[in-house]
C-alpha cells in the first residue's frame, strides 16, 4: 500500500472514529435530557401508558393502554414487567404494546410527534394552566397510538410532552430530534472493570454453594433482596445490578427464570442465583441501593455459614408453605435472620415503601402520617426459645396469599384474622410467663442501639397521602405514635407487603393485604406501649383509635395480663410517651438525625420562623400539600428544605371515608433540611429574607384561596418558565445530600391548578 492510500485510509478511519464519537456524544446528551425531562413522569409501574423511560428497553417496548394499578380489577392481570416477562420488541407487540419510535420514518414516531406538539403549542408562561389538564392519580389516560395521533393532537393540542410542564428549550428539542433521526441509539454500557468482574464472580460463586446451608442461605438472601438495586463498588456513577434466578450457571449468559413472586417455584430443580447488570436511570421512587462487596460477603458467611447448625433438607416450593418464612427458613438461626434484616433496617422497611405496594391510599392509609420506629435488640433474643416459639406459631403466622387471583381469595380473610388473633394470645401468654418465671420487664436494654455505630436503629416513616418515605433517625417533633419492631413483625411486614404483594393481582388480594397490615401496625404500637407506665397505656390506645371499630379498640393484647405488667422504667413527667422517646433520641445511634436538622443550615432568622411554623398546629396547615420542597436563595445561599404535612386523623383503622376521620385542628408541619419524599407536590422558591413572611402567610391561611395566593407569591407553577431550572437545581442538591441513594424525582403528583 502506497503513502497516498495510507493517507486515504487514515482519513476514512478518522471520519469513522469521529462519527462513532459523535453518535456516542449524541446518545449521552439525549440520555441526560430523558433523565431530566422524561423520567420525572415516565418511570416504574405507574409510568403513564406503561412507557417506562428509565431504560432504553422501555422506549423500544413502547406504550400500552392497559393499567398496572387498577383498583377495580376482579382477576389477576397479565404480567408486563420490563426485563422480566418477555424479551424483545416483537414479544411486547404480542402483549399489546405499541411503538413510540419509528425507525424508518423518525418524524412519524409517537415520541417525536409528542415533542413537536408541545413545541407548536407551549403552555402560557403565566397564570393558571388552561382547563382540560387532568393530574389525578387515577386519571383517564389517552395513550395515543401512531394511527390515532392526528385525532389526539386535534382534541388535545396542549397535551404534548412533557405533559403539563414547560416545553423543552429549542436546543434541547433539537438534540432529541437529532437523536431520534439517528435511530434513537442506546447509551452504550462499557465493559465491567476487572475489579467488578472479580467481585461479581465471587458473589455468584458464594450464592451457588452446593451444601444445604449455602442453598438455604442463598434463598433467604434472594427473597429479601430481589427488589434491591445492588452496587459492587461505590463509584460516582456506579453500575447497578439485581439478584435473579437463572437456568444457566455463572460464566454463561443469564437465562431468566421469572415467577410472579420470589418464593414461587422457578420450574427447575437446578437453577442458579446470578447478578444481572441493569442499564437504568435510577428513579427515586423505586431506587433501593444495597451494597454488595467482600465485607458484606464475609458478614453473610459469619451469619449463616459459620454457626454450628444443620440443614437436613432444603425446603421445596409447595404453595401452602413457600410464602411462610417461619416454616421455610426454620433451620436458619433466628438471630442470624434478624441480624440480616436489622443491619440495613432502613432498606428492609424501604422495600414496602418503594416496592410495588407503595402507590395508592388503599395500601398506605394503614399508617400514620409520621411515626418513629425502634427495634428489639437481637442480643436479647434466646434463639432456642424464640425459634421454638416461632416454629410452634408458624401456622398462625401465615400471611394472606393470592391463590386463585380472584375475589374468592378474600373469603380466606377470616381464617387469617383468626390465626393472627391466636398468635397475639400466644404471644401475650409467652411474655407473661417470662414476667412470672424470669422477672423480666421491658426496659431500655431490650431496645437495639445500633451496636453503637449503626444509624439504622432509629427510623422515621412519613406517609404522604398515597406515597411514603423512610429515613434514618428520629425526624421532627414527638410523633403521635411509635412502633417497636421484633424479628417476627419485621419478617411479616416484608412477606406481606413485598415478597407476597402482587401489583398485578386482583383488587381482593390488595384489599386483603391492607386489612392484614392493620394487625401488624397495631402489634408494633402495642409493643411500644409496653415501655410506658401501665396505667397510661389504655388512654393512649383509645386516643389513637378514637371512633374506631371494636376490633381495633378491643384488641386481644390490650386486655392481656402482659399488658397490665409494669415497665422497669421510672418516669417523672406528665407525658411519659414524649419522655421515653426523648430518652431514645439520645440513646440510639443516629437518632438525632443531624443531617435533617434545619438549624444546621438555616440562618437564625430562618430557624426562628421555621420553629414558629412547627409549633403552630391547626387548620391553616391543612391547605398545604403532603410534600413541599422549598428552595431558599440569597447571597451565598442556595439550599433545599422540605415541609412535610402531618395530617391529623381520629384513627387509621378503617378502610374508607378517610375524610370523615380527618382532624384538621391536629395538623402539623415537619420542617427538615434537605429533601424527603420522592413525589414532591409543590416547589416554593423563597429568598432568605422572605422566609418569615412565607411562614406568616402559611400561618394565616383560612381557605383554599389563601393557599393559591401563597403559590402565586412563592410557588413554582407547572407552567413557570423557570420550572426546569428549579427542578435541575433540586436534583443537584439531592445528589449532594444522598449520593448513592439519590434518584430522579417523580412529578406525577405535582399540583396542577
Amino acid at each position: 500500500m502506497n503513502l497516498r492510500s495510507n493517507g486515504l485510509l487514515a482519513i476514512v478511519l478518522g471520519l469513522l472514529s469521529s462519527a462513532v464519537v459523535g453518535a456516542e456524544s449524541l446518545a449521552s446528551q439525549a440520555h441526560q435530557l430523558i433523565e431530566q425531562r422524561c423520567v420525572v413522569c415516565h418511570a416504574c409501574y405507574d409510568a403513564p401508558c406503561q412507557l417506562k423511560m428509565e431504560a432504553h428497553e422501555g422506549l423500544v417496548r413502547g406504550g400500552s393502554q392497559t393499567l398496572v394499578y387498577d383498583s377495580t380489577r376482579l382477576l389477576a392481570g397479565d404480567l408486563t414487567r420490563l426485563f422480566d416477562d418477555v424479551q424483545g420488541e416483537r414479544a411486547w407487540r404480542k402483549k399489546g404494546f405499541y411503538p413510540v419510535l419509528n425507525a424508518s420514518e423518525p418524524a412519524a414516531g409517537v415520541l417525536r410527534r409528542m415533542l413537536d406538539l408541545k413545541q407548536a403549542n407551549p403552555l402560557p408562561p403565566n397564570g393558571p394552566l388552561p382547563e382540560g389538564f387532568d393530574f389525578r392519580l387515577h386519571r383517564d389516560q389517552q395513550c395515543a397510538k401512531p394511527g390515532d395521533f392526528d385525532q389526539f393532537a386535534s382534541e388535545f393540542p396542549l397535551w404534548g410532552m412533557p405533559y403539563g410542564l414547560p416545553a423543552l428549550q429549542p436546543d434541547e428539542h433539537a438534540t432529541l430530534v437529532s437523536w431520534l433521526d439517528a435511530g434513537a441509539p442506546a447509551l452504550k454500557q462499557g465493559p465491567l472493570s476487572p475489579a467488578l468482574q472479580t467481585e461479581l464472580a465471587a458473589w455468584e460463586q458464594f450464592l451457588n454453594g452446593d451444601d444445604n446451608k449455602s442453598r438455604l442461605m442463598a434463598r433467604y438472601v434472594y427473597e429479601h433482596l430481589f427488589l434491591a438495586t445492588l452496587y459492587l463498588q461505590a463509584d460516582d456513577r456506579p453500575r447497578w445490578f439485581r439478584l435473579v434466578r437463572s437456568a444457566t450457571p455463572p460464566g454463561e449468559p443469564i437465562d431468566l427464570l421469572t415467577t410472579r413472586r420470589p418464593f414461587d417455584d422457578p420450574g427447575r430443580k437446578t437453577f442458579f442465583y446470578r447478578l444481572q447488570a441493569m442499564p437504568i436511570i435510577v428513579a427515586a421512587k423505586s431506587h433501593q441501593p444495597y451494597r454488595f462487596d467482600a465485607e458484606r460477603r464475609a458478614w453473610y458467611q459469619s451469619l449463616f455459614l459459620s454457626p454450628d447448625y444443620a440443614v437436613d433438607k432444603v425446603p421445596g416450593y409447595d404453595e401452602n408453605t413457600a410464602g411462610n418464612p417461619f416454616t421455610t427458613f426454620a433451620a436458619l438461626p433466628v438471630r442470624s435472620r434478624y441480624r440480616f434484616l436489622l443491619e440495613e433496617a432502613e432498606f428492609t422497611i424501604m422495600n414496602f415503601i418503594k416496592g410495588p405496594v407503595c402507590r395508592g391510599q388503599i395500601a398506605l392509609n394503614v399508617i400514620d402520617d409520621r411515626f418513629w420506629v425502634m427495634f428489639m435488640d437481637p442480643d436479647e433474643l434466646d434463639p432456642e426459645l424464640d425459634g421454638a416459639f416461632l416454629e410452634r406459631e408458624a401456622r398462625n403466622l401465615r400471611l394472606p396469599a393470592a391463590r386463585t387471583g380472584t375475589v374468592i381469595d378474600l373469603l380466606e380473610w377470616r381464617r387469617y384474622a383468626r390465626g393472627h388473633a391466636r398468635y397475639m394470645r400466644a404471644k401475650a401468654d409467652y411474655l407473661e410467663r417470662q414476667y412470672v418465671e424470669q422477672g423480666r420487664r421491658p426496659g431500655q436494654e431490650v431496645i437495639w442501639d445500633g451496636d453503637g455505630d449503626n444509624p439504622n436503629a432509629a427510623l422515621t416513616i412519613a406517609r404522604h397521602v398515597d406515597t411514603a418515605s423512610v429515613v434514618k433517625g428520629f425526624v421532627g417533633e414527638t410523633p403521635k405514635t411509635a412502633w417497636f419492631i421484633t424479628y417476627s413483625l419485621l419478617e411479616r411486614i416484608h412477606y406481606l407487603l413485598v415478597a407476597n404483594f402482587d401489583v398485578y393481582g386482583a383488587a381482593s388480594h390488595q384489599l386483603e393485604s391492607r386489612l392484614y397490615m392493620d394487625f401488624l401496625r397495631m402489634e408494633g404500637e402495642l409493643n411500644f406501649l409496653m415501655f410506658l407506665p401501665a396505667n397510661r397505656r389504655q388512654a393512649l390506645w383509645e386516643h389513637w383509635y378514637r371512633n374506631a371499630p371494636d376490633s381495633a379498640r378491643e384488641h386481644p393484647f390490650v386486655r392481656s395480663d402482659a399488658m397490665q405488667r409494669e415497665t422497669s422504667l421510672s418516669f417523672t413527667s406528665e407525658d411519659p410517651k414524649a419522655e421515653f422517646l426523648g430518652w431514645m433520641r439520645k440513646r440510639l445511634h443516629g437518632a438525632q438525625a443531624p443531617s435533617f436538622d434545619y438549624r444546621r443550615t438555616a440562618s437564625a432568622e430562618m430557624a426562628a420562623a421555621f420553629e414558629t411554623l412547627i409549633s403552630a398546629r391547626g387548620e391553616h396547615n391543612s391547605f398545604l400539600p403532603a410534600v413541599s420542597f422549598v428552595n431558599v436563595i440569597g447571597p451565598g445561599r442556595d439550599e433545599a428544605y422540605t415541609l412535610l404535612h402531618d395530617a391529623g386523623y381520629s384513627n387509621i383503622a378503617q378502610l374508607f371515608r378517610e375524610e370523615e376521620r380527618r382532624l384538621p385542628k391536629e395538623d402539623a408541619v415537619t420542617v427538615v433540611a434537605g429533601l424527603i419524599g420522592a413525589h414532591p407536590n409543590q416547589f416554593f422558591q423563597v429568598h432568605e429574607k422572605q422566609v418569615p413572611l412565607f411562614v406568616n402567610d402559611i400561618l394565616g391561611m383560612q381557605a383554599e384561596e389563601d393557599f393559591q395566593l401563597l403559590r402565586q407569591r412563592y410557588g413554582v407553577r407547572r407552567n413557570s418558565p423557570w420550572f426546569w431550572s428549579v427542578s435541575d437545581r433540586l436534583h443537584t442538591l439531592y445528589r449532594e445530600q444522598d449520593g448513592l441513594a439519590a434518584g430522579v424525582l417523580d412529578y406525577n403528583r405535582y399540583l396542577g391548578y
